[in-house]
């Protein structure tokens, strides 16, 4: 989506966003393209002002100010059709219970995946299955009417849902579900900005939905006036969708008192920097949760911001499932049903865990909030017991690093996004990334449920020196020792798995013993050395099992897809006035992709500015090998 700074409203985050400017792509001129296909239009289109352009995405045809001013990423394009199938899920969940069918441009059947039953050459068969039956049961039922819902409809008569965009800037999004989502009786496309909010009116008339979208200019913060938007409790909104730039944290006590009983709420996080470990304390202020640098940081990331939900919601004795969380390029998405109960939300503190992280081998270990126990038809609950484990690894001797409190129960809907999946895959040609959409949930309805985080492959291996193991012949190791694994969508090679750490190290230990490292090159106080040391006591079996590579695999489904483009990230936040600062654009592309082109000339630190020299502390004058014109022109300036 497309953001954009006013002077005005320059220290307010809600017309930033993680599909907005600032993003990647600049928009410019270019040939017209079809509805259905992402691009630019040329700004001789008709209604259109000076210097404005159209972006196409989807359906929608979103009009722009300027190229100078806003910048549209189609690396969002995923976020925005995403967000589009699950609401349409969502949708046709509760229209169904008033008696209310969805039409969905596209869609033939209604089907549901589940890749753990598919078998070479069936897994289409069950597809088409249970709407036949449905129908039977429907014909021999007698005569039940149903009331159909198309998309660009508004669904009145039928009790629609009603969305919120809360930081809608040019109102993208909210357009895209106009067109694109069925059974829908309002959408409020909201913004800070005056000018955003206008131009949020203006895409609305463009697109010919403007009975179904309102624009409207509050603060998204303040909970006081998102019930002036719902109106009330009776009328809250079924769906509401925050993608701000950065972080959501200002937005969410609002969000989980604005929305009705059993509603959806769409958070996207972006300060990734922040929830992955860089800095903890920060992470801490926001969602109420320790981050730290680990391995599983996007995993970990995704279950600090369902953490801070589900606390938030209970102060109102709210509390959350989670439907569907994912972890996607740069940044994460969550997709969470609220409902009310004070007798489930004592479970709370049972939901939440304290992680131990060691700072040598990695192994973690969960310490739960609390405990509680069935006594007949009561519950009763108590402060857990622990921690698990002692001052030290007991596998490496290092100290532990305490993070958390983070979600520790599934952050999948399993059920839900079977659907979700089956409505995909089913109607490939309703988005363009509808490959990746059904990688990316495939690999989720593998993995397993019941168990938070994951170890790396490659990290285990490296810890000791060794040459890592093949992925296939590793997990198929864990399954002959009876346990379970699964991958995981938030990294290539994580290994989830509800096996010990321990039982992770042996398979280490016997995988090095026919792939030896040079022992005497290790220092007795390294991790890798305390844990070669100790003899395995399970013997590995790394023969191949059939089960060991999983369908998503085996179909060679888009699941980790390489970048599209240079500079594709997200942008240094919008300055005052529209665009973004040309020096915070060349600091960050001359940081972007540094880990893939390692320096390898000592004569290109000289490119780099001298830290040392920031601080004061710096003594090698012309001789260092970093730059100091950074100092100089800054001197300069300030002479001037």
């Amino acid at each position: 989506m497309d953001r954009k700074k006013e002077p005005e409203e320059s220290q307010d985050t809600s017309s930033a966003g993680a599909d907005s400017a600032p993003t990647a792509v600049p928009v410019e001129d270019t040939n017209p393209s079809s509805s259905t296909e992402s691009g630019q239009t040329s700004s001789t289109e008709p209604g259109l002002l000076p210097g404005e352009t159209v972006v196409r995405e989807g359906k929608a045809a979103i009009l722009f100010p300027s190229a100078n001013e806003v910048f549209y990423n189609p690396v969002q394009e995923f976020n925005r059709d995403l967000t589009c199938a699950v609401i349409t899920e969502f949708a046709r969940e509760q229209l169904a219970q008033r008696g209310v069918r969805i039409l969905v441009p596209g869609e033939r059947d209604r089907v549901v995946v589940r890749l753990s039953e598919e078998k070479n050459g069936t897994e289409h068969q069950e597809a088409s299955e249970q709407p036949e039956k449905e129908q039977q049961h429907e014909e021999e039922g007698g005569k039940k009417e149903y009331i159909t819902a198309s998309v660009g409809e508004r669904c009145e008569v039928c009790q629609g849902l009603r969305v919120l965009e809360g930081l809608a800037a040019s109102g993208l999004r909210s357009v895209r579900f106009a067109l694109e989502v069925p059974g829908l009786k309002s959408i409020t496309a909201n913004d800070y900005s005056a000018k955003a909010a206008a131009l949020i009116a203006r895409n609305a008339q463009h697109n010919n939905v403007s009975h179904i979208l309102q624009a409207s200019q509050r603060d998204a913060r303040s909970e006081h006036k998102l019930h002036c938007l719902a109106r009330g409790k009776k009328e809250r909104y079924d769906v509401i969708d925050l993608d701000p730039y950065g972080s959501p944290s200002p937005f969410l006590d609002a969000a989980v008192q604005a929305v009705s009983e059993g509603g959806l709420l769409c958070i996207t996080c972006t300060d990734m920097a922040v929830m992955a470990g860089n800095s903890g304390e920060t992470c801490y202020s926001k969602y109420g949760s320790m981050s730290i640098k680990s391995k599983y940081c996007h995993e970990m990331a995704l279950r600090i911001i369902l953490h801070s939900l589900d606390q938030r919601a209970a102060v109102y004795q709210r509390y959350i499932e989670p439907l569907l969380s994912v972890s996607v390029d740069f940044y994460i998405r969550v997709f969470v049903r609220v409902k009310t109960g004070q007798a489930v939300v004592k479970n709370s503190a049972s939901k939440h865990a304290l992680l131990y992280n060691c700072v040598g081998c990695g192994a973690f270990h969960l310490q739960r909030m609390g405990k509680k126990m069935s006594q007949g038809k009561h519950m009763k609950y108590s402060a857990a017991t622990g921690p698990p484990v002692g001052p030290n690894c007991e596998h490496c001797r290092q100290r532990h690093q305490l993070g958390g409190p983070i979600w520790a129960e599934p952050i999948h809907d399993i059920t839900f996004v079977q659907k979700v999946l089956g409505a995909v895959s089913g109607n490939p040609t309703r988005f363009r990334t509808s490959k990746r959409i059904e990688g990316v949930l495939s690999m989720v309805t593998e993995e397993l449920r019941d168990v938070p985080l994951y170890y790396v492959l490659d990290h285990l291996s490296s810890t000791v020196h060794c040459n890592t193991p093949p992925m296939l012949q590793f997990r198929s190791a864990l399954l002959h020792a009876g346990y379970r694994v699964s991958l995981s969508h938030a990294c290539k090679n994580a290994v989830k798995t509800n096996a010990p750490a321990g039982v992770l190290w042996d398979l280490i230990r016997c995988w090095e013993k026919s792939n030896p490292v040079k022992r005497e090159r290790l220092s007795e106080t390294s991790p890798a050395h305390r844990i070669l040391s100790a003899e395995p006591t399970l013997q590995a079996c790394f023969e191949i099992r059939e089960d060991a590579n999983p369908q998503s695999r085996k179909r060679h489904l888009t699941r980790f897809q390489e970048n599209p483009q240079a500079n594709w990230g997200p942008k240094a936040r919008a300055k005052a006035g529209g665009g973004i600062s040309s020096e915070l654009e060349d600091k960050r592309k001359q940081f972007q992709g540094k880990r893939k082109k390692p320096i390898t000339d000592s004569s290109q630190l000289k490119s780099l500015p001298c830290k040392k020299l920031r601080k004061g502390t710096c003594t090698y004058g012309d001789k260092c090998c970093y730059s100091h014109e950074l100092k100089q022109e800054t001197n300069e300036e300030k002479m001037d």
